[in-house]
């Protein structure tokens, strides 16, 4: 079975929220019975964090606004946010879980766990990410 598909949404706080992001996904997932549950709860969960962390940290009070586009094909599951947030002072290389008892600090670690790939860049005034994930068979 042949799937592809492009979704996107525009967030802007602080009045939409990550239940914009849920109820996308429930739409990408609706559309594209094939994806496993393991790839879905692992993308799902990475994007979420990604998510939630954009509109968390990025945001200096006067609001942002993110543009979220998923795609789904056989062989991968990719998300890119582009946000007018404060630049990320993120490092991605070398990153590592937090002891346990760290109040913080897991987002990135999680993410990097659950997709293949996780790249940021600062390009103008936003801040542009991607996500990938390989498909299981």
């Amino acid at each position: 079975m042949t799937e592809s598909g492009v979704y996107t949404i525009t967030i802007a706080t602080p009045n939409d929220d990550i239940e914009k992001v849920h109820e996308m996904l429930e739409d990408v997932w609706a559309k594209s019975p094939s994806v496993s549950t393991t790839d879905r709860l692992s993308f799902e969960t990475a994007l979420i964090e990604l998510s939630s962390n954009v509109i968390r940290h990025a945001d200096d009070g006067s609001g942002i606004r993110c543009v979220l586009t998923v795609g789904v094909s056989d062989a991968r599951i990719e998300a890119r946010l582009t946000d007018t947030g404060m630049a990320s002072k993120v490092e991605l290389v070398g990153r590592m879980m937090p002891e346990e008892l760290a109040e913080s600090g897991r987002g990135i670690a999680l993410i990097q766990a659950l997709v293949d790939e996780l790249e940021y860049v600062r390009s103008g005034s936003s801040n542009h990410w991607r996500i990938s994930r390989s498909r299981t068979a």
